[in-house]
C-alpha cells in the first residue's frame, strides 16, 4: 500500500488534509522562456492548494525553493501599471497625514521592488529604506534615489537593523506576505523592528474574493499562501502584533490592507476589523465547509473557456491574449490551452516580449502586434486591469475587436 505524503502547515505544522483545489502540474508562473530556448524541456511542479484546519492558513505545497523564483532577475516591475501607481501615491499621502510623517521619520518597505511606492514618501521629504531581494529591480529603485538593501526580509535582518538604530514609524509591504515560505519568521521580523506606536500595514489579495469570485488563476507557486484575516490575525498574534484596522481595497481583484501594531501600542481597534471578521464568519472560514466545492467551480471556468475557444476556432475567428501575467499562465495551463487556440500574447513590459509563456508556449510580442494583426477577440488575462486595457485599445474596439475575460465565467464585451 502506498501512503501519499501529507504536507504540514507552514505556519502551525498541522497535517494538511483539506484540498481547496488541485490544479495539476504547472511550470513556474513567471518563468518566461527566451525564444532561443524554445525547444528546451520545462520543469513542472504540482500546484495544489490546501487549507489548514487548525489555523485556517490556505497554502500551496512548498515544492519550489524561493531562490529559484526571486533571484537576480525577477520579471515583475511594479511600475508598469498606471492604476497601481495611483493607488500607491494615494496610500503614501494618507499615511503621511495619519502618522504625521516628516523629515525625522522613517518608512521601511519590505519587497520595495523598483521604488514604485517609496518614491512618493521621498517626494514629500520623508526618509525611506527599501528591502528588496531582486538585484535588477533594486538597481532601478536606487536610480530614483530610493536607498535599497538587496536582501530577503527575515527576523535576523530586522534584528540587525534594530541594532543599527533604525526606528521606522511605518513598515509597509504590499503583495509580499503571500510570497514568503516562512511566514512566521517574516512576521516576527516586523514585530522585532516596530517600537512604541509604530505601524505595520500589509496588503494582500483576500481569500474571500478568490473563493467567491473563482479567482483560482491567482494561485501559483510564487504565492505560497492565500490569506484570510482569520489566518493573519493568528499569525500576527503569535508574533506579538495586534490588528487594529482593516480596509477593503479593489486592487488585485479585491484585497485587504491590514494595519497592525505591537500588542501594547495605543491604537484603538477601528470598525473595519469587525466588518471583515463578520464577512469571513458568514463565509464559514472557520469550518471545512467554507472551502468545499471550489474545485467544481474551477472546472466550470475551464470548460467555459475551452468551449469559447473551440467555437472561435470553428468560426475561423482569431484570438490573441493580452498581458503575460502570472495569473494568465495558471489559467492557460489548467485549461490546457496552447498556440492552436491562442496565436500570440502581447505585453507592455519589454522584459516579457520576445519570450514564450511557460507551459502554453504562446509567443509574447509588444502591444502593437494587435494593431498589425487585428484579432477578432482579445482575451485579457489580467482581468483586474481590464478597464485600463480596454481604454488603451479603444482603436481596436472601434474596428470591431471584442474583449473577453474568463474569470469567474466567460464574458465577451462588445
Amino acid at each position: 500500500m502506498t501512503h501519499s505524503h501529507t504536507p504540514a502547515c507552514r505556519s502551525c505544522g498541522a497535517a494538511l488534509t483539506l484540498t481547496l483545489v488541485d490544479l495539476g502540474l504547472s511550470p513556474l508562473a513567471n518563468s518566461y522562456i527566451p525564444l532561443a530556448r524554445a525547444d528546451a524541456p520545462e520543469a513542472k511542479y504540482p500546484l495544489h492548494a490546501r487549507v489548514c484546519e487548525n489555523c485556517w492558513l490556505c497554502q500551496v505545497d512548498d515544492v519550489v525553493p524561493a531562490d529559484h523564483i526571486f533571484h537576480g532577475d525577477y520579471a515583475y516591475f511594479s511600475s508598469f501599471s498606471e492604476s497601481w501607481l495611483a493607488h500607491c501615491k494615494a496610500y503614501a499621502a494618507k499615511m503621511t497625514d495619519q502618522l504625521r510623517l516628516n523629515g525625522r521619520s522613517l518608512v521601511v518597505e519590505i519587497a520595495s521592488n523598483d521604488g514604485y511606492l517609496l518614491q512618493y514618501f521621498k517626494g514629500v521629504g520623508v526618509p525611506v529604506l527599501g528591502i528588496e531581494p531582486s538585484g535588477n529591480t533594486a538597481a532601478v529603485a536606487e536610480k530614483k534615489g530610493v536607498p535599497t538593501l538587496v536582501e530577503f526580509w527575515t527576523e535576523a535582518l530586522a534584528t540587525r537593523l534594530h541594532a543599527e538604530g533604525k526606528r521606522p514609524d511605518l513598515i509597509c509591504s504590499a503583495n509580499v506576505l503571500a510570497h514568503v515560505p516562512d511566514i512566521n519568521d517574516f512576521v516576527r521580523g516586523v514585530a522585532r523592528l516596530l517600537t512604541g506606536d509604530a505601524v505595520y500595514t500589509v496588503e494582500f489579495p483576500h481569500l474571500l474574493n478568490l473563493i467567491q469570485k473563482v479567482q483560482f488563476d491567482t494561485i501559483y507557486h510564487e504565492h505560497y499562501s492565500y490569506l484570510s484575516l482569520l489566518a493573519v490575525e493568528k499569525i500576527f498574534a503569535d508574533a506579538g502584533l495586534r490588528v487594529f484596522e482593516v480596509e477593503e481595497l479593489p486592487t488585485h481583484g479585491g484585497s485587504l490592507r491590514v494595519y497592525a501594531c505591537l500588542k501594547e501600542a495605543s491604537h484603538a481597534e477601528r470598525p473595519g476589523v469587525a466588518k471583515v471578521r463578520a464577512d469571513e464568519k458568514a463565509a464559514r472560514f472557520d469550518d471545512a465547509e467554507g472551502y468545499m466545492g471550489f474545485t467544481a467551480r474551477c472546472e466550470a471556468v475551464r470548460d467555459g473557456l475551452n468551449d469559447f475557444l473551440m467555437s472561435a476556432h470553428h468560426g475561423r475567428k482569431t484570438v490573441a491574449a493580452y498581458g503575460a501575467a502570472a495569473k494568465g499562465n495558471t489559467l492557460l495551463n489548467y485549461c490546457g490551452v496552447g498556440t492552436d487556440q491562442i496565436a500570440y500574447c502581447v505585453d507592455r513590459n519589454p522584459a516579457k516580449q520576445k519570450t514564450l509563456l511557460p507551459g502554453s508556449r504562446i509567443p509574447v510580442y509588444d502591444a502593437d502586434e494587435l494593431r498589425r494583426r487585428r484579432p477578432d477577440f482579445v482575451l485579457i488575462l489580467p482581468w483586474n486591469i481590464k478597464d485600463e486595457v480596454m481604454d488603451q485599445l479603444q482603436d481596436l474596439r472601434a474596428q470591431g475587436t471584442r474583449f473577453v475575460t474568463a474569470v469567474p465565467n466567460v464574458s465577451v464585451m462588445a
